[in-house]
């Protein structure tokens, strides 16, 4: 039997002392990330238990999966599927306290109401980093933006930079690919073109006009022009497999080398901050974090994105007005993340991120 298959199963087995000496390595592994013996173990319980007799519990507990020696003479660590069947089983959360909601408000609303969404989800992030010690992100997906402007600007012969301008001032660029023969007199015509059908539309909505206008197109436009508008438009929805190229934000890289201190710990990080730097990997996230409701918990390995570093993951949706998953708010840490704690407030963030969003 695996070690998750024995994990999945401890619940049943799991006597008084048991879950009392497995909740006292947990909960010192979450504090401090050190080993828990037997002789400061037995200390700790709120029974009265020799360190022979703790031992020996120990050893069941191993036994189940739930908890390791990392050295010979070491004491005992949770192992993951024993982070997640206390998590799972024991951990209890609250509410935030009410001078943790007031922080969380008071920099989320501090954001001003007509700078772009990127000004908000950028506190969110780096509140979360503050408020949790760990590293804090926003995923986002590409919103269907309102457009008041659009620009193609040649680079070279054959590439350009499609300018588009959002209502709120958001600027997208993009790389295009030019048609072979391509004038610049042709780039105005198309900047011209879309410019005069935008009236505060999004892109589908404009890419549905422009449907309906193929002929008018034709007159009004070369053959050239025409493939330019086609490029223009699709390089704005981006190449990943949904169709919505997102953004990532993170904050507090720095926290997770707190406590640092052996080879093995930096290895992780680094291999996490090679993850990290992988966004077009992370809209993965928002559907982690759709897949479920409310706030997820991520373990380890249990988050394919971060399994190689080890790290945990807490994540929340955030949703629209039309109470659509748009991203995803959360927090990074080592497995020792301090999750009773960490949870309700990414929760209480996700909650803010959305009801705000839709007020924008």
């Amino acid at each position: 039997m695996t070690a998750d298959r024995r994990a999945d199963n401890s619940a049943m087995t799991l006597d008084d002392r048991s879950r009392e000496v497995f909740r006292a390595i947990v909960e010192s592994y979450l504090e401090s990330g050190e080993p828990l013996g037997s002789r400061n173990l037995s200390r700790l319980l709120p029974m009265s238990l020799s360190p022979a007799s703790v031992r020996n519990v120990m050893s069941d507990l191993e036994e189940l999966g739930l908890i390791y020696a990392p050295h010979v003479s070491a004491g005992r660590l949770p192992t993951e599927s024993g982070l997640r069947f206390f998590v799972d089983a024991y951990m209890q959360v609250g509410d935030l306290a009410e001078s943790e909601r007031s922080e969380i408000e008071r920099h989320m609303q501090g954001v001003d109401r007509g700078q772009p969404v990127d000004g908000l989800l950028n506190e969110a992030s780096q509140m979360l980093s503050g408020m949790s010690r760990g590293a804090g992100l926003v995923m986002t997906s590409k919103s269907n933006a309102v457009l008041k402007h659009v620009e193609f600007i040649r680079l070279e012969p054959t590439k350009a930079l499609a300018v588009l301008v959002g209502e709120h001032n958001e600027v997208e660029n993009r790389i295009i690919d030019l048609p072979a023969g391509t004038t610049s007199s042709q780039l105005t015509a198309a900047a011209n073109f879309l410019n005069a059908h935008l009236n505060g539309q999004t892109l589908p909505e404009l890419r549905a006009v422009l449907a309906r206008l193929k002929d008018e197109v034709r007159h009004e436009l070369d053959q050239l022009s025409q493939d330019l508008v086609g490029r223009g438009l699709a390089v704005w929805s981006g190449s990943t497999e949904d169709g919505r190229p997102g953004q990532l934000i993170v904050r507090g890289r720095a926290n997770l080398l707190e406590g640092v201190a052996d080879a093995a710990d930096i290895d992780r990080l680094r291999m996490l901050f090679d993850d990290l730097e992988k966004k077009e990997s992370l809209i993965e996230l928002i559907s982690l974090a759709e897949s479920g409701s409310g706030v997820r918990i991520f373990i380890g390995s249990e988050n394919k994105l971060f399994s190689l570093s080890g790290s945990s993951l807490v994540v929340a949706p955030y949703r629209d007005s039309d109470n659509q998953v748009v991203g995803a708010v959360g927090v990074i840490g080592p497995t020792r993340l301090n999750y009773a704690r960490v949870v309700p407030m990414v929760d209480y963030t996700a909650h803010l991120l959305s009801r705000m969003s839709r007020s924008r």
